[in-house]
């Protein structure tokens, strides 16, 4: 049987309708089911379930309140609601497959240069640290485990970067987006398949990084998203947004590893796309 946690978020629910497409049974749980930060009722649910892969969804990723109001439930969420993951997962030698993020690393790369997955650690936020920990976790108590960090997630289902553009472009005639920070979005789907292709093909374990292919910076995806309206956008660096969390100016992750098990890869361009249809 399959357990996801998280199941109601962006993520979750993009994973539950291709699964759902493909009729395959699962069980799904979200915090007001599973609280995962209480290591007794992850005990009780892995008992019931008895799972045989368990997708990790859930995550707390307000990034800039992770850094003072929601450090504390940022660390609770992430370390230890990870961790009961994990050490259940072992008891019941489950397959696990935990979402991480480019935030482990620094982001000071040259943005000619990609972050392959041995690079050296090295977040500057409260939210990359307490995923780096998560990671941790899952590689110290899992053999079964697969870690796939992602950037820029974007989908039809919860808040994202391409609902935020679209709702300012009804209300202002000029946008200003930072060019100085590049990436590869990703698409909640492309996401989700390469999940279930990992576990389903069983491919080596491991840490794996996916996004859509090609680089774009944030100036470049919203112009993009929005294409076919007659906002104009202007490019700013970004000293000119002053966020408590540093972002990252380079997040471009290597897809190397992730092309080299066969996964097709679409363009951000693409998704985005399609998404939008």
């Amino acid at each position: 049987m399959i357990l996801i946690t998280g199941a109601n978020g962006q993520l979750g629910t993009e994973l539950r309708n291709l699964l759902d497409e493909r009729s395959i049974d699962y069980v799904a749980t979200d915090s007001s089911e599973l609280d995962i930060t209480d290591a007794d009722a992850v005990e009780k649910a892995f008992a019931e379930v008895k799972p045989t892969i368990v997708y990790h969804c859930a995550a707390y990723t307000a990034v800039d309140k992770a850094e003072d109001e929601g450090k504390e439930v940022d660390y609770l969420v992430n370390v230890v609601g990870t961790e009961n993951i994990a050490k259940e997962s072992a008891r019941y030698k489950s397959t696990l497959v935990y979402i991480s993020t480019d935030y482990v690393f620094n982001g000071d790369k040259p943005t000619d240069q990609e972050w392959f997955e041995e690079d050296e650690t090295d977040p500057q936020t409260e939210y990359g640290r307490t995923k780096l920990l998560g990671e941790e976790a899952v590689r110290k108590y899992v053999p079964n485990h697969y870690i796939i960090r992602t950037s820029w997630v974007f989908g039809k289902y919860g808040n994202n970067f391409v609902f935020t553009m679209q709702k300012l472009a009804k209300t202002h005639d000029t946008l200003t987006v930072v060019d100085d920070q590049f990436g590869r979005p990703t698409w909640t789907r492309t996401l989700a398949e390469f999940m279930t292709y990992l576990v389903d093909n069983r491919k080596e374990f491991g840490t794996y990084h996916l996004s859509n292919d090609g680089v774009t910076n944030w100036y470049g995806f919203a112009k993009e998203i929005l294409k076919d309206s007659d906002v104009s956008i202007t490019p700013v660096d970004s000293s000119q947004f002053v966020q408590k969390a540093k972002r990252p100016k380079n997040s471009i992750m290597s897809l190397a590893k992730t092309k080299a098990t066969g996964f097709i890869v679409p363009t951000w361009q693409d998704a985005l796309n399609e998404m939008m249809k």
